[in-house]
């Protein structure tokens, strides 16, 4: 689904990326590891089109996507990807409700089914009971959760994902691992995952090793799924 290739990025004298090439295959949980500084989260920052690379392309669904001006590359991100921070990024003066619905309502989807859909993904991931309760009166793995609601609110066809666990304690990193393989189960999801937790990385399909702005490993796990099924929407 997505093609990665030949991408190089620089920051001033320093090359954090040297000339990378992935493929993200559809319907899978791909996780990106490796030490601090690797490159991992510079990687996800561009085939997610949060930064441009120096040089190189990513290509989304036959898309090249810098080749859009910067409204259309924002449509499009809004429309095709979803992403989950480290620190969820959840606006502290919105309701987790209205958290989860805003990238509809800025994709033009009409209030009263924008807020329909946000309330669905909020039941489903357990917060039926903090529908109206703002980021500061939510926990950590709440705070998630809805990170994960607002990620998917908009069908995308990948969910970026850049150290999901990585602030939270045992019992909510395992949790989130389980939402998230059963999202790729449920909805045939796929995620792009970087992280510096082994127990999440053992829950994807292909895990790739990065050292040095370079990808030095990239291995096929059991998890990966003989046959892929259709991608069903969001309303059930």
């Amino acid at each position: 689904m997505i093609e990665i290739r030949n991408v190089t990025k620089s920051y001033g004298p320093l090359t954090i990326l040297h000339d990378v090439s992935l493929n993200v295959p559809d319907g899978e949980i791909m996780a990106i590891v490796g030490p601090s500084g690797a490159g991992k989260t510079t990687l996800l920052q561009i085939a997610g089109s949060l930064d441009r690379p120096d040089s190189g392309k990513v290509i989304f669904d036959g898309t090249d996507i810098f080749s859009l001006k910067d409204k259309k590359l924002s449509q499009f991100r809004n429309s095709n990807i979803g992403f989950i921070f480290q620190f969820h990024q959840l606006l502290p003066e919105f309701s987790a409700l209205e958290n989860v619905a805003m990238p509809a309502l800025i994709a033009g989807m009409k209030r009263k089914e924008a807020f329909a859909n946000a309330e669905t993904l909020l039941k489903k991931l357990g917060l039926a009971h903090r529908l109206t309760h703002k980021p500061a009166e939510l926990s950590g793995g709440e705070k998630q959760r809805a990170a994960i609601a607002r990620a998917l609110i908009n069908n995308p066809e990948v969910v970026f994902a850049d150290e999901p666990t990585g602030s939270l304690d045992s019992r909510n990193r395992k949790e989130i691992q389980e939402i998230i393989s059963e999202l790729r189960l449920e909805l045939s999801q796929t995620f792009v995952i970087v992280t510096h937790d082994r127990d999440m990385a053992s829950i994807a399909d292909r895990v790739v090793e990065m050292a040095d702005g370079r990808i030095v490993g990239c291995e096929a796990s059991a998890n990966v799924m003989i046959s892929k099924i259709e991608k069903p929407g969001l309303h059930i």
